[in-house]
């Protein structure tokens, strides 16, 4: 499990937090000034954002730490605690802003249109530059975060229609409509970060591999008569691990097998196999259930 690590990821990842979270409160005394749930919520959504951000900072720093005696397989497994807490935090701020914006929309307030424009211009050209700054990086954990921010971009396009709407007609349900779909929005977001998250603390098998199509692959290598017991997990959503007994045609002797071992080895990291642990037995009945 050994890494080689860009440092500047870090200093994208870094730089993009900054950026959010210093625009993140600007927006919330924005949102308090103009009277707006709209950027209330997009406010939530940014500090969310700005967490994660800070979060994922924090764990490239710790993901250069190798694997030691606490943690055998390393630290990648931290990414999905900071997701776990990412999640609940939005999912709370969530559920408050509905309860505020949904008798909104039958009681609409009047909204600073003007200020809600200048905002989202703002929003769009901030979280842009950072969408920019994290595309330059190569890693999952970057592109994750950029895609996170693009997100954010959508959404304050979204606030800048409304506002124009609003500027020209006297339509203030708009405002906590656009609340309600940011939310929405969120919460389908929401949802699927848990239910990821939870299928790997879980020890789901990795949607990326597929234990049948590697049983027939690794069938049909010359030694092996057949495969049982074949467990697969992954560490974080990215590194996948996988435990296998492959039962053998005749003995062989020990750097045979060594040899063997490592041609299945590489065969298995064409199948998004990361770290594998291979059990050999040259006795048909070696009495465990096929994978």
């Amino acid at each position: 499990m050994e890494h080689h690590h860009d440092h500047s990821e870090e200093g994208n990842i870094k730089v993009a937090f900054f950026l959010n979270a210093g625009f993140t409160i600007i927006e919330i005394f924005g949102g308090i000034y103009t009277n707006s749930l709209a950027i209330m919520t997009d406010a939530l959504h940014d500090f969310g954002d700005s967490l994660s951000i800070g979060l994922s900072w924090y764990l490239q720093r710790l993901s250069y730490k190798s694997k030691d005696r606490q943690f055998s397989y390393g630290y990648r497994r931290f990414s999905l605690l900071g997701a776990i807490i990412n999640s609940i935090v939005l999912l709370v701020g969530s559920v408050l802003i509905l309860t505020r914006a949904i008798p909104q929309l039958f009681a609409p307030e009047e909204s600073d249109a003007q200020g809600m424009l200048v905002l989202a211009i703002g929003g769009i050209i901030v979280n842009g530059l950072a969408v920019l700054r994290l595309k330059r990086g190569s890693s999952i954990n970057a592109k994750v975060v950029s895609l996170h921010l693009l997100e954010d971009v959508l959404g304050w396009v979204a606030v800048l229609i409304g506002s124009i709407i609003m500027m020209y007609t006297h339509a203030p349900f708009i405002d906590p409509l656009l609340s309600i779909l940011i939310s929405a929005y969120v919460l389908f977001n929401i949802y699927r970060n848990i239910k990821q998250s939870f299928k790997i603390i879980l020890q789901g098998t990795p949607e990326d591999v597929d234990l049948d199509h590697l049983s027939k692959r690794l069938e049909a290598v010359p030694e092996v008569s057949s495969v049982h017991d074949c467990h697969s997990w992954t560490m974080d959503g990215e590194y996948n691990v996988l435990s296998i007994h492959l039962v053998l045609n005749r003995n062989y002797t020990l750097s045979e097998q060594d040899i063997l071992k490592r041609r299945i080895r590489k065969l298995l990291k064409e199948e998004n196999v990361d770290h594998v642990t291979i059990e050999l037995d040259a006795d048909e009945d070696c009495g465990i259930g096929e994978c």
